[in-house]
């Protein structure tokens, strides 16, 4: 809490540059002209460092011509609002709204917002906010957006800005998320999708992250026909991207992850590519420089010596294996462990491809570049996923039955359970691997999809 509150004081002093076209934190409704007094709502906020709490907070107002607000009817806890949870992401502040996947029935639209988006109307919501108009928007890069994030720290930490994020901490502009009954969606008119009638919220609302960022991850990094793709973190973006590989035409996904999450991807495997699918269990192997297996050994064994061609990170680094980078990060020395993305460097063939695409803070150490350069690896950084650039293309193939997202759902739970679901996520309780969370304007649950769990 006191490394977040020094850095919100960084910002403040530095201040923001003046490329936004949009407010900037407006990250919950408690704020003076951003939310209505006489009516509340529910809502998930960060109250510190390991607590995130249901609270009643003012709905949401319009305060700019191009919002829209949002009745939510569903949205979800992702893996990047678990670095929010452990303070991984810093310029958090109390009573900051969560979440950045959701969907919803437009309740109100600003005065400006173009006829597309109507009352009544359901829509998935890009969980980064773009302008439409800048250099990226135009190229489809939504989440490199020039105009929706004007925070002068992100600038100087990685020499540029992402766009504006939904519930993602003052470093991507602070704006309110969803993980609410109401949300307010800035620039409304880009950034919301019209979900049709025959595609339930339980399908529609992962076009909102998930989807994209796990297409991407396997787009960006190149997967060939024959190739053989290393997965590192088997939960929901891992899962589909392995799914996203195999369309792509790899011969072989091999899950590197620990249980209950290995078991857990065998059995919602397609059943006409259990064939293609490998699973290794990191805990029960060695790492680092050693004689004993390793990840990398394994990787190496399962691929006739030479590894695999692609590997791709769905976890984060923010999971330290060793006690050297665990200190390391306790005492601020770095931000994030290198052990993943050194481990993808050694296991894949020499001149294969590894893309980065789990959250990365800042900085590491013990990085090998050696085997980098000296084995020819393409290091790619996936990036945030530029939502606008998939989600029509993804939704048609949901609507196709080509794609299936309901094979990631696990549990149904309800929005005024959400702060106790984030501690058993976190723990990997009760086999959670993607959760629906509905609120008091959700529609009936989808035939197919996991009944109702309380808490």
């Amino acid at each position: 809490m006191a490394t977040a509150e020094a850095a919100y004081a960084v910002e403040k002093a530095i201040g923001h540059d003046d490329n936004n076209i949009i407010q900037q934190d407006v990250s919950n409704f408690n704020q003076k002209g951003t939310g209505d007094p006489n009516e509340t709502m529910k809502a998930l906020v960060w109250q510190t460092k390991q607590k995130v709490e249901i609270v009643d907070v003012p709905k949401p107002k319009i305060i700019e011509p191009r919002d829209v607000i949002l009745k939510v009817t569903g949205t979800t806890v992702c893996g990047s609002d678990l670095h929010l949870l452990h303070g991984a992401v810093l310029q958090m502040h109390k009573g900051d709204i969560l979440g950045h996947e959701f969907c919803g029935v437009v309740d109100q639209v600003g005065s400006a917002v173009r006829d597309k988006v109507q009352v009544g109307k359901r829509y998935v919501v890009s969980f980064q906010i773009a302008c439409g108009d800048c250099f990226f928007c135009k190229q489809k890069l939504s989440s490199q957006c020039e105009t929706t994030n004007s925070n002068t720290t992100t600038k100087a930490m990685y020499g540029g800005r992402t766009a504006g994020i939904f519930g993602y901490s003052h470093l991507t502009g602070g704006f309110a998320g969803g993980q609410a009954e109401y949300v307010r969606v800035p620039l409304g008119d880009v950034n919301l999708l019209e979900i049709p009638d025959d595609v339930p919220d339980e399908k529609a609302l992962w076009l909102s992250d998930v989807l994209p960022t796990a297409y991407n991850a396997v787009k960006d990094t190149a997967v060939y026909p024959g190739d053989v793709v290393a997965i590192f973190g088997a939960g929901p973006v891992g899962q589909m991207a392995g799914v996203f590989a195999v369309g792509e035409g790899a011969s072989k996904v091999i899950f590197v992850d620990t249980e209950p999450r290995l078991s857990i991807i065998k059995s919602k495997w397609p059943k006409q590519h259990q064939d293609k699918i490998e699973v290794l269990d990191f805990k029960q192997l060695s790492f680092g420089v050693t004689s004993k297996d390793t990840v990398v050994s394994k990787l190496k064994e399962l691929t006739g010596g030479r590894g695999p061609d692609v590997a791709i990170e769905c976890a984060a680094g923010e999971y330290a294996k060793g006690w050297m980078h665990w200190l390391e990060m306790s005492l601020g020395a770095e931000t994030d462990t290198s052990e993943i993305i050194n481990e993808m460097i050694e296991g894949v063939r020499n001149y294969g491809r590894a893309g980065v695409t789990g959250v990365y803070v800042g900085y590491t150490n013990h990085f090998n570049i050696g085997s980098l350069m000296q084995r020819g690896i393409r290091l790619i950084g996936n990036g945030q996923a530029p939502v606008h650039k998939y989600w029509e293309e993804l939704l048609e193939k949901i609507k196709t039955g080509e794609l299936d997202p309901v094979q990631m759902i696990s549990h149904r739970v309800r929005l005024e359970d959400l702060d106790k679901v984030y501690y058993k996520f976190d723990n990997k309780e009760d086999g959670m691997q993607k959760v629906f969370v509905e609120t008091k304007f959700s529609h009936p649950r989808a035939a197919g999809t996991p009944e109702l769990t309380k808490y």
